[in-house]
């Protein structure tokens, strides 16, 4: 594939408008598919599940899978299965999160933990895993079921190992890269390499589009943990604050506890250990990040990445859809919720 440049729009607001545009009709299929794959003869299923769901959200993996086919030039229907696959693996990881979190909002509504419990919610994100393989396994490909099923373990994996180093200062930001690689960049990049595979594109192309789709999701993972401490709760649909009180190392707190004396990299210390948790204290952690403007900084390594995912598409021919997937990289950066 011959490149283009493609670069980050310079000013104006970018939006999610083209890529919901471009993908209208196939997630008008998608959205039947989950209604009706999450439906079971146990009424918490569907009610447990469809609180979350209704909750909203951009369903933006999904979308991706749409908007890579169209970029394929794909003129089946395959992909509205397997893009149904993608979100019930990030909603059962949304429903399984909130639980180990211990979080009560999401999209400024009460989590399913909150209402119905621990227990269900748990259970309820294993039944739509196994929803998920099975629309995998009525596609038939085993390279797809190859992709996301490995993307499925990488999303674990990465969990497990921001709980390991949740509350343990010296986390890197090497490290912290590897983890939000694994549970959020991982599905983004199964999301976008699948659409090549249904529509049985050269490796090389596949490669682009995985490319794409993990330079995409690194980016607003980054963005979204610039945001925990950047806006405010009711803007971004849950507890402003909520990485600080958890412990998490994001990149902001890393940068900032780098940059600190020694007297604020105490502070850090004691806070990111637990022992720090009120509101004064979580004002005075804004403080510090916003002394050494690490908030800009993360959203600048997420800009890097939008970049590079972009670029990664160059080779593309130009049209809608590659546009609407660069804007979409665009709009990962610049959002504000």
């Amino acid at each position: 594939m011959s490149a283009d440049v493609i670069p980050l729009r310079p000013r104006g607001e970018p939006s999610l408008a083209p890529l919901l545009a471009l993908t209208a009709s196939g997630m008008n299929a998608v959205n039947a598919i989950i209604l009706d794959r999450m439906q079971s003869e146990i009424p918490l299923i569907p009610a447990l599940a469809g609180h979350l769901i209704a909750g909203g959200g951009k369903r933006l993996r999904p979308m991706l899978t749409i908007a890579g086919a169209a970029l394929c030039d794909y003129q089946g229907t395959r992909h509205h299965k397997l893009a149904a696959a993608v979100e019930f693996i990030h909603t059962a990881t949304l429903l399984h999160d909130d639980v180990v979190d211990g979080s009560d909002l999401r999209r400024g509504r009460e989590t399913a933990n909150i209402v119905y419990g621990n227990p269900a919610t748990v259970l309820v994100g294993d039944f739509l895993f196994t929803r998920s393989f099975e629309l995998m396994v009525e596609d038939g490909s085993l390279k797809v079921l190859k992709i996301l099923s490995r993307a499925s373990s990488v999303i674990a994996e990465g969990e497990v190992d921001q709980l390991t180093a949740q509350r343990r200062i010296e986390t890197s930001e090497e490290h912290y890269l590897s983890i939000i690689g694994s549970k959020t960049a991982a599905l983004f990049a199964a999301a976008t390499r699948i659409a090549a595979v249904v529509a049985e594109r050269s490796e090389a192309e596949e490669a682009a589009l995985d490319a794409f789709g993990r330079n995409l999701g690194i980016a607003f993972q980054l963005v979204d943990d610039a945001i925990d401490y950047d806006s405010e709760a009711a803007e971004m649909g849950k507890g402003k604050g909520d990485d600080f009180r958890e412990g998490k190392m994001t990149l902001p707190v890393i940068l900032a506890y780098a940059r600190g004396s020694a007297e604020e990299r105490g502070f850090w210390q004691e806070a990111i250990a637990g022992f720090r948790s009120e509101e004064a204290d979580l004002a005075h952690a804004v403080t510090l990040i916003e002394r050494h403007d690490t908030v800009s900084a993360t959203r600048e390594r997420a800009r890097h990445f939008a970049q590079r995912a972009i670029d990664a598409i160059a080779g593309f021919p130009a049209g809608p859809a590659r546009s609407a997937l660069a804007e979409a990289a665009e709009f990962a950066v610049a959002r504000r919720y």
